[in-house]
């Protein structure tokens, strides 16, 4: 099954907000319907596409047959740009000016390898198609030349499982539900779920440094990453032949996070974990973020580190979007800040952590709320970019942004990206709702993940723009990193030059030019077009 093309995922679950919430929209932000909804598929304007006699036969005979490359305008519309809220609106206003030329479905490595060998024998580029839910311009390639859309879900297996070492060999065509439920077949969990986990592919946790929910207890997915293979132009690349190696400098890590610029993966061997015999969630109340944060830091330096360790702050708490599913419908919540702890493992592990942890949170002045907090939370993990999509219907503007710094640094980051966005938006006439939670910790930081609504004005993605470029200067300015677990993409660019400085940048541009000479592998993403 495909995306919905306008928005987030399986239309069928798709709900409008209810009426509370749009009264509250309405008196806070002075949001109003804007009755200008997404156009029919069929309406949208394509322009043919630029391909057609040697290009397609040289793409047909890589992929394996015609029927592997697409150039009909739906399928090329299913493939433009990613799910950030500026793409939907485009999107849904019938804006395809960057749509791919065709998308080319490889089926096997050698396929992969071959394909880009063409679009560098035909002057395209490629871009590596997974689930398609970037949301800083990952799929949005510049430079200006046609483009293939290389979608790899007929890359789709678990090619193996080494019960002795726990490692998973996997293709980077198979989304988050899939592996995990073939692991679980065999008794074996990856336990990476992100947000996007119903719609993103394995290759995509790899090229963005995918962090799931759960990495508290399993690590970020990168983390996870004990050998890949990638396919470039200019051949294959094969990496990882020990869990560890002094063997010179790490090139999974040259290709983890490199977002499809270096090369395409084509292959993961991951670390996996017995599949938990109890999964455990519960709520716990802070009288403020600051008091949170410092429980949080606690558990994570000292221990026991909970699986799952979020914390809200006061107006997502209040707002309640750590529990999506319950937005307008349940009551008042309690003031200050909801963290949400969950465990998972074997009954006697899960019973440790948990009462081991509870002191600890206690003692930090936290308030225990039960497990329905919690067990909200897990229900709805996934549902909050569906309510994205409602916000947008109903005229309101919904955007995310996230970034991590050490713990020292937290809270001027927090404060500083709150600001800018505050500031900004309400500079252009569309006072904010900013709300952030910490969502990934560490020994030594976290990461802040912020919520902006907003009415959508005039043009709401010139608005957001101009946002969007504050809160990243704030983001440097203040210690932290430009991404993350969104990743680059051109969204985050020119500000991931700052952070790396002119050197690294570089370094990186040498690399790409032993594995990319032709420029062909998604220009414009990650580094700038040479």
């Amino acid at each position: 099954m495909d995306m919905l093309w306008s928005g987030w995922g399986d239309p069928a679950k798709a709900a409008p907000l209810p009426g509370t919430v749009t009264g509250l929209l309405r008196d806070l932000l002075g949001v109003e319907p804007r009755g200008d909804g997404p156009a029919a598929l069929d309406e949208v304007e394509v322009p043919p596409s630029p391909l057609d006699g040697a290009p397609l036969a040289a793409l047909a005979a890589a992929a394996g047959g015609a029927v592997h490359v697409h150039t009909d305008a739906e399928s090329r519309i299913r493939h433009t740009r990613g799910k950030s809220t500026p793409d939907l609106l485009r999107i849904r206003a019938g804006e395809v000016d960057d749509i791919p030329a065709a998308v080319v479905l490889p089926g096997s490595h050698e396929e992969v390898v071959a394909v880009l060998r063409a679009c560098a024998g035909h002057g395209l580029a490629a871009v590596p198609f997974g689930g398609g839910t970037s949301v800083v311009g990952g799929l949005a390639p510049r430079g200006g030349r046609p483009f293939v859309a290389l979608d790899l879900r007929r890359l789709d297996r678990l090619v193996a499982v080494d019960e002795v070492s726990r490692t998973a060999t996997l293709q980077p065509g198979l989304r988050g539900p899939r592996c995990e439920a073939l692991l679980n077949e065999r008794g074996w969990t990856l336990g990476h779920f992100p947000q996007s986990f119903e719609w993103a592919s394995v290759g995509g946790f790899a090229a963005a440094r995918s962090s799931g929910q759960a990495s508290s207890g399993y690590g970020r997915f990168d983390e996870m990453v004990l050998a890949l293979t990638a396919a470039t132009p200019e051949g294959t690349l094969e990496t990882g032949r020990a869990p560890r190696s002094a063997a010179g400098p790490d090139l999974r890590q040259l290709l983890l996070g490199s977002e499809g610029a270096f090369g395409v993966i084509t292959s993961v061997t991951v670390r996996i974990r017995p599949l938990p015999q109890r999964r455990v969630y519960e709520g716990w109340r802070f009288p403020s973020f600051e008091a949170g944060s410092a429980a949080l830091r606690r558990l994570a330096q000292d221990g026991p580190r909970p699986t799952v360790l979020r914390l809200s702050d006061e107006t997502e708490t209040f707002i309640g979007l750590a529990q999506p599913d319950e937005i307008g419908g349940g009551d008042q919540p309690p003031a200050g800040c909801l963290a949400v702890t969950g465990y998972e493992g074997t009954e006697a592990d899960t019973k440790e952590r948990r009462e081991a942890a509870a002191a600890v949170l206690r003692d930090a002045g936290g308030e225990w709320l039960g497990a329905e907090p919690g067990e909200r939370w897990a229900h709805g993990r996934y549902n909050a970019p569906y309510l994205r999509d409602a916000l947008l219907d109903a005229g309101a503007f919904a955007e995310t942004l996230e970034t991590a710094a050490f713990w020292s640094a937290l809270p001027g980051l927090y404060a500083a990206v709150r600001g800018a966005l505050t500031a900004t938006l309400t500079e252009a006439g569309t006072p904010p709702l900013v709300m952030c939670h910490i969502s990934h910790v560490y020994e030594n930081g976290a990461s802040l993940y912020f919520t902006v609504v907003s009415a959508q004005g005039e043009d709401a993605v010139a608005h957001w723009d101009r946002a969007k470029r504050a809160a990243n200067d704030a983001i440097l300015a203040a210690g932290g990193t430009i991404s993350h677990h969104h990743g680059v993409g051109t969204d985050h660019r020119d500000w991931y030059a700052r952070e790396v400085g002119p050197l690294g940048i570089r370094m990186l541009q040498a690399v790409k030019s032993q594995t990319d000479p032709a420029g062909v592998l998604n220009p414009g993403v990650l580094l700038p077009v040479r």
